[in-house]
């Protein structure tokens, strides 16, 4: 017979293996979680070094070009190959369907080449009449020239007085300097906009018989950074004048004591052109040592308008009710929402991740269609056609976080969202609010692009000299304006310039018609 005791025993041994199970169920599960984040992590460190970086395309369009290329070439060489000299046995060369040639540029100066004619008739002998010509036209290049320009100021002296008289100098881009402003220009766009370090530059000249060391050319790059600060100031006004900015920042490795450190780059971009603003779109860039959050605050002192950017913490700091002159409003990027599924639908093709992405993408393809509408048509057609997406796909959300664990990456993915929600669905009332932050990383994309090629920054002074001449190039290219052209006329113009017009040597201002008009 069995006593209480000993059913008082059975039941507390029945309850601690039910809850030695449960702990090693939930240990089971934690690992499994564990593991199963850790190969998604390590999948998306694969994605980042050797994988796709465009979310709407299969394949990357630099690849898909290369393959063009490579293509295009391996056709051309196969149908060189199969030319083959009529004393050899024949062979049935392919054929392929070539595109339809383009003229060549009209403006481009025409050199004739006439191929002697015989003079006689090669098969009787007779006299020959022109009766016309055909033309055959190759594009050809001339090798770069190098010239020095003398400038000459004669001097006079008056029979009568004696008095002597001369024109006076005329300015320089830089005091002292024998650079001319083109290639000043070249130098700078060289360095900054095409990533072409001052030792590769010095190397290249070399090889074309001028010796211009790598500290001249250093010495070159400040002073006209110093030149064009007046410029530089003017651009950051005019940015933070704004309604409206985009604003991001990307990782620079900078020179430190035997070894480098990670410096940040910032950027502020004002793009009116998406809500049909009058005003001139420009770029702003800054440069500081670390990450904190003290950059931002002081970059947007005076600023208090709407700022559209990534979560990113330091940024806090800027929506704060009680900051001064006002608190900035934050607007959400969707393409950083949008990244976390798209992620986890290209990786793991999770359903729930994919499902977002498809709600995602049809508010996109409204987002296009409005793209360049006044403000106010904007927020008309979002209330119309688009609230009604954002509504169902938060109550979707919401649905589908009830039933996933926190540990879950889809999980993780939906509460970024939710807990920005406000942010995220500020541009539904406001037409000036882009849906992306897309302007911002793409003021940034040729200095991420750029870091394989100059590997880091020298000095902090250089970062903060390289952000300057960004600056420059980066609104001149948002404007539709060659950068080494305007950047040559404005530092051939810029030390007679008066002070109160500077504003006409601004991208937005500046006519090449003009300048060469001048320069002539």
């Amino acid at each position: 017979m069995t006593t209480p005791d000993e059913i008082e025993a059975l039941k507390a041994a029945l309850a601690a293996e039910r809850a030695a199970r449960q702990q090693a169920e939930a240990r089971a599960s934690g690992a499994e979680a564990m593991v199963a984040h850790l190969k998604l992590l390590i999948a998306k460190m694969k994605r980042d070094r050797f994988g796709q970086s465009s979310e709407r395309g299969q394949r990357l369009l630099d690849q898909m070009e290369l393959q063009l290329e490579e293509l295009e070439a391996s056709a051309a060489e196969d149908e060189a190959a199969a030319i083959i000299p009529a004393d050899t046995s024949a062979v049935v060369g392919f054929t392929r369907r070539r595109p339809v040639r383009a003229p060549l540029p009209a403006h481009l100066p025409r050199e004739r080449v006439v191929i002697p004619a015989p003079s006689a008739c090669p098969c009787c002998g007779g006299r020959l009449a022109k009766l016309g010509e055909d033309i055959t036209e190759t594009l050809e290049v001339v090798p770069r020239q190098w010239k020095v320009i003398q400038t000459v100021r004669e001097k006079f002296t008056c029979r009568r007085c004696e008095a002597i008289t001369q024109p006076p100098a005329p300015f320089h881009p830089i005091a002292r300097g024998r650079a001319g402003a083109s290639l000043l220009a070249m130098i700078l766009y060289a360095k900054f906009g095409e990533h072409q370090p001052l030792n590769r530059q010095s190397a290249s000249y070399a090889r074309e018989g001028i010796e211009l060391d790598t500290s001249t050319l250093a010495d070159w790059v400040g002073a006209c950074a110093a030149t064009l600060m007046p410029l530089v100031e003017l651009i950051r006004c005019h940015v933070c004048a704004a309604e409206r900015l985009h604003g991001d920042d990307t990782a620079v490795p900078v020179l430190a004591k035997n070894k480098t450190a990670t410096a940040r780059l910032w950027t502020y971009v004002r793009d009116d052109r998406p809500f049909g603003g009058p005003d001139p779109p420009a770029a702003i860039f800054y440069y500081s040592r670390n990450r904190s959050g003290e950059h931002p605050a002081r970059h947007l002192a005076g600023y208090a308008g709407i700022l559209q950017a990534d979560a990113y913490a330091g940024f806090g700091e800027l929506y704060d009710t009680q900051r001064r002159p006002g608190p900035i409003t934050e607007a959400a990027c969707w393409s950083h929402g949008r990244r976390k599924f798209f992620e986890l639908a290209d990786l793991r093709k999770t359903p729930l991740a994919i499902e977002a992405v498809t709600r995602i993408d049809a508010i996109f393809d409204i987002e296009r269609e409005i793209n360049g509408l006044a403000a106010t048509d904007r927020h008309a057609a979002r209330q119309d056609r688009v609230v009604p997406l954002v509504s169902g796909l938060v109550d979707w959300m919401r649905s589908e976080r009830g039933r996933l664990s926190r540990h879950v990456e889809t999980a993780k993915a939906i509460d970024y969202m939710l807990k920005r929600w406000t942010a995220f669905i500020r541009f539904l009332d406001d037409g000036r609010i882009c849906l992306t932050n897309n302007a911002a990383e793409r003021a940034l994309r040729g200095i991420a692009l750029g870091r394989k090629a100059w590997l880091f920054a020298g000095s902090d002074r250089g970062g903060e000299r390289a952000a300057a001449i960004y600056t420059l190039i980066g609104t001149a290219k948002l404007n539709g304006v060659d950068p080494q052209a305007w950047l040559a006329d404005v530092l051939r113009r810029i030390a007679d310039h008066p002070a109160s017009r500077l504003d006409e040597l601004l991208p937005w201002n500046w006519n090449i018609a003009a300048a060469q008009a001048a320069a002539a």
